[in-house]
């Protein structure tokens, strides 16, 4: 192998490798997206349950939750 093939090798190494830590890189931002997207989810689920929550113990209170 001469300087040249073992130049135009180590390039296409080096592009290789770059190209994985990119797709790598990007499947971690996917998954700390699809995490976050969890997080809120389930807060909005706590939030609108303690709300009904709220709402029934004054329905309670007034005699309308009959």
């Amino acid at each position: 192998m001469d300087k040249s093939q073992n130049a135009s090798y180590q390039a296409g190494e080096a592009e290789g490798q770059a190209q994985e830590k990119v797709g790598n890189m990007a499947d971690k931002a996917s998954n700390a997206a699809q995490s976050a997207k969890e997080s809120c989810q389930e807060a909005g689920q706590q939030m609108k349950d303690k709300a009904q929550g709220a709402c029934d113990a004054v329905k309670d209170k007034v005699g309308a939750n009959k």
